[in-house]
């Protein structure tokens, strides 16, 4: 039989590039979206917001009545958020953490029962390699996908006598219409940050539109699926991307943020 493969936030950019990709590949794949009947995508569709816990749990209810099994939840669906911390309203950062960290939290409660029963599953947690650092006028996103990051780590030492199995893959810069979708603080006029952040954001637009193909996700992905002993940890993008994390590692604190800072041109 054929894996059921359960992917939120499926209707567009990476989500939907692993969903298509894996249908490909003969996986039985179930996209997710708050309005999935607006949504054209070759492989099903259900109806699922992740903050909103009735949403998951009657999604995850009808794909185990028709399939009767989810070998495989890709946890997608998130959004970003960019502004100086001064600057952007708290309720924005809190609903940042609702889609980006509570909401994935939800979705893994709600299929971990199902799991548990085939003694079997893989969650793949979607990060961030901005989670692996705290990136100025993107800290809030880091800090939602650096706690993903961590919960990650912790949830596979639970689940793990179970035969269930948790990774994090975390993401570059991708070709998406994320930039599109994200909270972005205002530049306001008066603003201490005026000049900085909007000249930031800019460069953070030009790196989403300069980035990768998210089929590059896809592929890697579907390698984490097919792996009999998958890592915990993942990171898929260009090679500066990645670099940087191994040097966040072995630099001092204060180096460190002298690179991001010239980079950023603070």
């Amino acid at each position: 039989m054929s894996k059921v493969v359960l992917i939120t936030g499926a209707s567009s950019g990476i989500g939907k590039s692993i969903a298509t990709y894996l249908h490909t590949k003969n996986y039985k794949v179930y996209g997710t979206s708050r309005n999935p009947s607006t949504v054209e995508v070759p492989f099903s569709m259900v109806a699922l917001d992740v903050t909103k816990t009735e949403t998951i749990q009657q999604a995850i209810a009808t794909i185990i009545r028709q399939e009767g099994k989810i070998d495989v939840v890709v946890n997608n669906a998130g959004k970003g958020i960019t502004g100086p911390i001064e600057d952007t309203p708290t309720d924005e950062m809190r609903s940042n953490f609702e889609t980006n960290f509570f909401g994935v939290i939800e979705v893994i409660k709600a299929v971990l029962p199902q799991m548990r029963q085939q003694q079997s599953g893989l969650i793949i947690n979607t990060t961030s390699i901005a989670g692996y650092m705290g990136l100025p006028f993107r800290g809030i996103y880091s800090a939602s996908k650096g706690a993903l990051e961590l919960v990650t780590e912790a949830l596979s030492m639970e689940v793990k006598s179970f035969g269930i199995k948790v990774v994090n893959v975390a993401p570059g810069d991708f070709a998406t219409n994320i930039a599109a979708g994200r909270f972005h603080t205002p530049v306001y006029e008066h603003s201490a940050y005026k000049k900085t952040y909007a000249e930031n954001l800019a460069l953070m637009d030009a790196h989403v539109d300069s980035g990768r193909n998210p089929m590059v996700m896809a592929k890697a992905v579907c390698q984490i699926i097919e792996s009999n002993q998958p890592k915990i940890h993942y990171k898929v993008g260009a090679f500066m991307e990645k670099f940087s994390i191994v040097l966040k590692r072995i630099l001092p604190d204060k180096v460190y943020e002298k690179l991001l800072m010239n980079h950023y041109k603070l």
